[in-house]
């Protein structure tokens, strides 16, 4: 199963960290709008990413909800045909939907770590690493890489989070 180290970070100038990104990295990012529609399961999470004119991916994926960066066992299988609405139906009759979560992500590739730059509908800016480990490659590797870029990208330990952004978007509503 793919690997990764995973952190994510609020971000309240989304701008000056993308700038401060594109110093480090010469290629334009990919401009992804992304609809996520997230699952009922017994454990990990199960999401429908959609986006338009892209077939869809369905991904699971299992990490911990800890305020560092983490480890995160991820499958992706891309669904065929453009044919991501009826797997949507299928899975909502089937398991039920927990939520949605909407985003405009601009994907940037540091060395071996995706940076991610979020805005989220509905909960703001964020800023997303995702270190892809490779077979001969520890969690503390991974950690360490992240943990030097978050440095490098000025990104404060206090602005790290814990969860998913379904998470948060839960949270807000039921705090309403």
């Amino acid at each position: 199963m793919p690997r990764n180290v995973e952190v994510k970070a609020s971000v309240s100038d989304l701008s000056s960290l993308e700038q401060t990104v594109q110093r480090m990295c010469l290629d334009e990012p990919e401009v992804l709008n992304q609809e996520d529609t997230f699952f009922n399961v017994p454990s990990g999470r199960l999401k429908l990413r959609q986006k338009p004119n892209v077939a869809a991916q369905l991904i699971y994926y299992n990490r911990p909800n800890t305020i560092e960066p983490k480890l995160s066992n991820y499958q992706i299988f891309e669904v065929p045909d453009h044919d991501g609405e009826s797997l949507k139906r299928v899975l909502s009759l089937a398991v039920g939907v927990v939520g949605v979560v909407r985003k405009v992500r601009k994907v940037y590739l540091i060395g071996q770590t995706r940076v991610h730059l979020d805005q989220v509908e509905s909960l703001g800016s964020f800023m997303e690493l995702e270190v892809v480990l490779s077979d001969g490659q520890t969690v503390e590797d991974g950690r360490r890489i992240a943990e030097e870029l978050m440095s490098s990208l000025g990104v404060k330990k206090e602005n790290i989070l814990a969860g998913a952004y379904m998470d948060m978007i839960l949270e807000r509503h039921s705090n309403e």
